[in-house]
């Protein structure tokens, strides 16, 4: 899992291998040693709602995306797309969430998406 923060923006990024995973029903989880003992972790799971779930503690967030959601995202891939989400954060400012698969390995895995007549590239 790729994890990019800028701001109030967060991109996560698997590859086929961690997709296949996450839809198994596996967490993904990433783990930064930060030196004496510091850590960074982050947790990537479904779950059946409708809406992201994000629990954030100093060093370690684990973040639930929508089964569903994801899984409509999937029967679109390979694509440049990502699947987006906004985070309210309980009165602070809303973390804007990209969750996508990587492109480059999803047509290596998948091969070139087939377009119906008249569907527009993705």
């Amino acid at each position: 899992m790729k994890l990019q923060l800028q701001g109030q923006r967060m991109r996560l990024r698997l590859d086929e291998a961690e997709l296949a995973r996450l839809l198994a029903g596996d967490t993904i989880v990433n783990a930064t040693e930060l030196g004496a003992g510091l850590h960074f972790f982050q947790w990537l799971g479904l779950h059946a709602g409708t809406a992201p779930i994000l629990q954030a503690t100093p060093g370690e967030w684990r973040l639930q995306l929508p089964e569903a959601a994801v899984r409509d995202y999937v029967g679109r891939l390979p694509c440049r797309d990502a699947l987006g989400f906004e985070l309210d954060m309980d009165g602070s400012a809303a973390v804007s969430l990209h969750f996508e698969v990587d492109v480059r390995d999803s047509l290596q895995v998948r091969g070139p998406r087939r377009r119906r007549s008249g569907q527009q590239p993705g």
